[in-house]
C-alpha cells in the first residue's frame, strides 16, 4: 500500500476545516462504524434476539476481535482476549503476575505511567496485605532498580505525556534475568507504533483500543498473556465468562483454558461491532509503514513548532528510537493554549501541569495538516491569542 494513506483517510468521518491531531486519547470514527453498530442492533439485536449470542457469534467476538489485535501487536494467534475496561486488564494482569512470583513482594513501575495503572497497583497492594508494594521510580531509572526483590515490572511502553518510548526488548531481558515478569501497558503503542510482543518475550500486556485503534469512547480493551503462562495465569478476578463451562453454572469456579480464563463479565458486543468495523482501516496496512509516515510528519511537526515558536518548550525526544507517535511541547499556559488552537480547528489535548500534547496518526493526518496546524500555533503564539479568559476556565476533561 502507499504510504501516502490517501485511501485510508477517506475512511475517516472527519468534521471539515479540522486537523485532528488528538486520535492518540480519542480517535475519529471510521465511517465503516455506524453501519456495522446499527446491522448489530437491528439484524442481530433486534432480529435474533438473544439466540445472536450462537447465530451472530457474539459470545466468541472477544477472541476474534482479540485475534485481529495480535496481529497488530506482534503477539501469536489465541494469546489476546477483548473485553471490560484498561483499568480491569491492568489489575488482571498485575495479579496473575505476582501470584506467579510468589516470593517477590514488590511491583515495580515509574513515574511517567498513567496514573490508573499505579491507581490499580495500589489497591491491589492494599488488598494483598502481607508487604506488597508498588515501588515508583523516574523512567530512567527503571533499568537500574529491577532486582530481585522485584516480582513484577508494570510500565506503559509509551509515556503518555512526553511521548517517550521505553525498550520492551531490552526490559524484558533485564527483568527476566533478575527473576522478574513483565506486564506492558500498550495504550499508546498500539496502532502507533511497530510491536512484537512474542520476540520480545513480554509476559503480560494490556491495552485500550478508543485512541489508535478507534473503537470509540468506551471501547473495549485487551490483555496478552504469552501461551507460556497462559494455563497457569491465575484470574483474580473470576468472572462467570472466565469459567471453563460458563453454561454448566458451577457453584463454584473453574478457570477455562488459556486466555479464555482472562475474560470476566458479558462483554459489550455492541462496542466490540465498532470495533471490528475500525480494525477493518488496517487491512493491508503495514504497522512499519505508520511508523515511517508518523516519525516523518512528526519531525516535520517539531522542527516547524520549534522555528516559529521559541516559547514551546520541546519534551518528546527528538531521537525516533526513543519516542511512540505524539509530540509534546510545554508552556506555563499549556491549556490556554490548548483551547487557543481548538477554537481555531487545530485538537490537541492538555495533560496537568503543563503539557502540550499532538498525535501524529499518519492514517488520516498528512504533511498539509502538520503545515497547517504549524502556522496557526505560530499565530496564536506570536500573538497571544491564547491570552483570554475564556481560554483559561477548565472543563471536567481536559
Amino acid at each position: 500500500m502507499s504510504t501516502d494513506f490517501t485511501a485510508t483517510r477517506a475512511l475517516f468521518d472527519l468534521p471539515e476545516g479540522v486537523v485532528y491531531l488528538d486520535g492518540n486519547s480519542l480517535g475519529p470514527l471510521p465511517r465503516a462504524v455506524p453501519e456495522r453498530v446499527g446491522r448489530a442492533m437491528r439484524e442481530e439485536w433486534g432480529g435474533m434476539l438473544i439466540s445472536a449470542w450462537n447465530r451472530a457469534g457474539w459470545m466468541e467476538m472477544p477472541r476474534r476481535v482479540g485475534d485481529r489485535i495480535a496481529r497488530l501487536i506482534g503477539a501469536e494467534q489465541g494469546s489476546v482476549v477483548m473485553g471490560d475496561t484498561l483499568s480491569i486488564k491492568v489489575y488482571q494482569a498485575i495479579a496473575a503476575a505476582l501470584d506467579m512470583n510468589p516470593e517477590r513482594r514488590v511491583i515495580l513501575s515509574d513515574s511517567g505511567n498513567f496514573p490508573t495503572d499505579l491507581y490499580m497497583a495500589e489497591g491491589l497492594c492494599r488488598t494483598l496485605g502481607a508487604g506488597y508494594a508498588l515501588k515508583v521510580v523516574a523512567p530512567e531509572e527503571v533499568a537500574g532498580a529491577i532486582d530481585d526483590s522485584v516480582a513484577v515490572l508494570m510500565l506503559t511502553e509509551v509515556d503518555y505525556r512526553t511521548g517517550r518510548r521505553h525498550d520492551m526488548a531490552a526490559l524484558t531481558a533485564q527483568a527476566h534475568a533478575a527473576g522478574v515478569l513483565t506486564v506492558w501497558d500498550l495504550a499508546h503503542s498500539a496502532g502507533a507504533v511497530p510491536l512484537d510482543l512474542a520476540g520480545a518475550g513480554a509476559d503480560f500486556a494490556v491495552g485500550c483500543t478508543y485512541k489508535y485503534l478507534n473503537s470509540g469512547p468506551g471501547g473495549p480493551a485487551f490483555i496478552y498473556v504469552a501461551p507460556r503462562h497462559a494455563d497457569r495465569a491465575v484470574p483474580a478476578l473470576s468472572g462467570w465468562h472466565g469459567h471453563a463451562a460458563p453454561f454448566a453454572f458451577d457453584l463454584s469456579y473453574r478457570p477455562a483454558a488459556g486466555i479464555e480464563r482472562m475474560r470476566v463479565g458479558t462483554p459489550p458486543i455492541l462496542q466490540l461491532a465498532a470495533l471490528d468495523a475500525a480494525l477493518d482501516v488496517w487491512d493491508g496496512v503495514e504497522i512499519a509503514d505508520i511508523r515511517a509516515a508518523s516519525l516523518s510528519l512528526a519531525d516535520r511537526f517539531i522542527e516547524g513548532v520549534l522555528a516559529a515558536c521559541p516559547d514551546l518548550r520541546l519534551v518528546t525526544p527528538r531521537d525516533p528510537a526513543l519516542r511512540g507517535s505524539q509530540v509534546s511541547f510545554a508552556h506555563p499556559e499549556g491549556y490556554a493554549i490548548v483551547q487557543a488552537l481548538i477554537a481555531r480547528g487545530v485538537v490537541g489535548d492538555f495533560r496537568a501541569p503543563d503539557i502540550l500534547r499532538f498525535g501524529i496518526t499518519p492514517l488520516y493526518i498528512g504533511a498539509a495538516e502538520i503545515d497547517r496546524a504549524v502556522a496557526i500555533m505560530a499565530e496564536v503564539m506570536e500573538k497571544g491569542l491564547w491570552d483570554r479568559p475564556e481560554y483559561k476556565v477548565r472543563a471536567a476533561v481536559t
